[in-house]
């Protein structure tokens, strides 16, 4: 788990402030994918490697394996091995997964959408900057005329969708579920959580199949790597 001071007043977890001792550190106590627990073999001394190399944070690391030939560069460079570094190039671009569109969200009117398209607001980072205390969405109704409840609704989907793997319809699970923010998921039990989405989706049919009880388990945590920068009345 990332320390969510890291998050710094923004949308995405800066990079440029984890040291690459914190990212190792987050990684050796992490519950990571099954597909990625490669990344915690011989950590200490692939970690020691990248720092030879002159990298000195999370960003620098990003910006040498951000590309599939960038990868494949520095591992001819550093002598680490390649698919070491594409598992790692994902784990880290899993961070800045793209902002989810507003127009996906379900249940919201296509004419709420039109309003912000109109000023420019089309996904969910270009919102968070317009939503971040009561008196920030108060001038959005000014200008916009939403519903205050609807731009409330749509700021605690847009907190939710910060969460590592939560898409649009998830987020909107979770809302319904009554887990309305990243804080509310991040201090929930997980199995209790897993059965309240479960018996949700199976009265409601959200999608198809069920979120397995360790993918709950890796939501929790993953949304407490979210930084409380919304400021909500209650």
């Amino acid at each position: 788990m990332l320390n969510a001071k890291f998050w710094e007043m923004g949308f995405y977890i800066d990079f440029e402030q984890l040291s690459l001792d914190a990212l190792q550190a987050s990684f050796e106590s992490v519950d990571l994918l099954p597909s990625r627990q490669l990344i915690k073999e011989d950590i200490q001394h692939n970690f020691e490697v990248l720092k030879d190399q002159g990298l000195s944070n999370a960003a620098a690391l990003l910006e040498a394996i951000k590309t599939p030939k960038k990868t494949r560069e520095f591992a001819m460079q550093s002598g680490l091995d390649l698919n070491y570094l594409t598992i790692l190039s994902r784990e880290m671009r899993s961070y800045l997964q793209k902002p989810t569109r507003l127009k996906d969200f379900p249940g919201i009117p296509d004419e709420t959408i039109l309003k912000l398209e109109n000023i420019g607001i089309k996904n969910a980072k270009q919102l968070f900057d317009r939503v971040l205390t009561p008196a920030n969405r108060r001038k959005l109704w000014e200008q916009t005329a939403i519903d205050p409840k609807l731009i409330l609704k749509l700021t605690k989907l847009v907190d939710l969708s910060r969460i590592r793997w939560v898409n649009h319809t998830f987020a909107n699970m979770l809302y319904e579920a009554g887990y309305v923010t990243a804080e509310k998921v991040a201090q929930a039990d997980y199995k209790v959580l897993h059965e309240e989405v479960k018996r949700l989706n199976e009265e409601r049919a959200f999608f198809k199949g069920n979120i397995g009880l360790h993918d709950m388990k890796l939501c929790i945590e993953a949304a407490k790597d979210v930084s409380l920068d919304i400021e909500y009345d209650s």
